[in-house]
């Protein structure tokens, strides 16, 4: 039977997703565009990714009349009261993604398995294979910081982790089979533990495998790079010159509203301790405008604590309403016009932000491993997160090949192949 897998939010349901693709492919079903199951793996983080997994769920369903259709996932988590009206064949929540081939083949009638999320153990997952480029190793799942505007917690449940030597055996496995970057992913990957060891213990293990070039980790909170935390990063030499470390508002008014764990100073203070470490590293970080409260005198002040930080990206969200979050029933909620404004200020300035990081490396040698081809070039990343375009053979996919870089065509740094 042939099947197809849509993917909607973040990293973890990327590799989610790559996971039941490896367990179908292994039990001998085929990816194919003209499906017989379709498996929508949904997001429910903001309003529009409700929308977005609701809209994906019916186009499939039109496109697919005879298909199996399954939903899984956090969207299905969060709405079970409207299963039926989606007329799903087999929802799942954030649980059973890795027994999705038993589910296949034991299905007779409409199936629905959502469990209660606080009572969930860590469901171990592993890829055989990826792509020949970056990797991701899901290391945890869950959330405990109930920030007042995140409705995560409800449906990923509590913090729970991979084993240590797990970890370690995929991340071995995935070299061995041609990766030369592997990227620690999770919901609040910053909170790893296993008994004894934490994140920085298990980074510290990683990169010392051989054939390891680079190590990212997707995400991590600015509480969590403690001083062991930055003598890891200052002893290894393959975790990478990127950390994306999310900051939500840089006004202390609205982020003690928020129910974040720091204040501007403390952001701040240590993110001059990773400068310190390494000088060149981009830091890039996710920004919420128009949380209910946040005055036009806020706004600037986060726009004013972004410029002294110095991020080379942003990713930038209105705030969205979630039922049963605390920020859902306060007052003075946002008009979304504003909300729409001050979203465009934000891009407007990370545009700038990156162009003036990109220029730092201008005509520097400098290498990248390719990730996709396209009519004669190559597209990937650098080291330190930038895009990188250069003419080249579809033969160097996946290797890591020295480059020096010439010029910025945005969002593209663009570069020629040295030797």
């Amino acid at each position: 039977m042939k099947y197809k897998i849509y993917t909607l939010g973040c990293k973890v349901n990327e590799y989610e997703s790559e996971v039941m693709e490896n367990l179908l492919d292994a039990a001998g079903y085929e990816k194919s565009d003209d499906p017989d199951i379709c498996i929508i793996n949904t997001c429910t983080v903001t309003n529009q990714a409700d929308s977005k997994s609701r809209k994906l769920i019916r186009s499939v369903k039109r496109n697919n009349p005879d298909a199996l259709i399954i939903a899984v996932g956090c969207m299905i988590q969060n709405k079970i009261d409207t299963l039926e009206e989606m007329d799903i064949d087999i929802a799942l929540g954030n649980k059973d993604k890795s027994k999705i081939v038993s589910y296949i083949e034991n299905y007779k009638d409409k199936t629905s398995a959502i469990y209660d999320i606080e009572q969930m153990e860590f469901e171990d997952m592993s890829l055989s294979n990826s792509d020949l480029t970056r990797a991701y190793i899901k290391i945890q799942d869950g959330c405990d910081n109930y920030c007042a505007f995140c409705v995560i917690p409800y449906v990923r449940g509590h913090v729970r982790c991979k084993k240590f030597d797990k970890v370690i055996e995929e991340a071995k496995h995935l070299i061995v089979n041609g990766h030369k970057e592997i990227v620690l992913t999770g919901i609040h990957t910053g909170n790893y533990h296993d008994n004894t060891y934490d994140l920085s213990d298990l980074l510290a293990r990683l990169s010392k495998l051989d054939g390891l070039e680079r190590l990212r980790i997707s995400s991590i909170e600015i509480t969590e790079l403690n001083d062991k935390f930055l003598q890891t990063l200052n002893n290894s030499k393959v975790l990478t010159n990127h950390m994306h470390i999310p900051l939500q508002s840089g006004s202390d008014r609205v982020l003690k509203t928020m129910n974040r764990k720091y204040d501007v100073k403390y952001f701040i203070d240590k993110i001059n301790k990773i400068r310190n470490i390494r000088p060149g590293m981009n830091i890039t970080t996710d920004v919420i405008v128009g949380f209910p409260g946040e005055t036009d005198e806020m706004f600037m002040e986060t726009i004013e604590t972004i410029k002294t930080i110095g991020f080379s990206k942003l990713h930038v969200f209105p705030y969205s309403k979630r039922e049963g979050t605390k920020a859902a029933a306060m007052k003075n909620q946002i008009n979304g016009n504003i909300k729409k404004e001050r979203v465009r200020t934000l891009i407007d300035l990370s545009k700038e932000l990156e162009i003036k990081y990109m220029n730092k490396f201008l005509n520097l040698d400098t290498s990248f491993i390719p990730e996709t081809y396209d009519k004669g070039y190559l597209y990937g990343h650098t080291e330190n997160f930038l895009f990188v375009k250069v003419k080249g053979e579809k033969a160097l996919l996946g290797k890591c090949v020295n480059i020096k870089t010439k010029d910025i065509v945005y969002p593209y740094m663009l570069a020629d192949l040295t030797h």
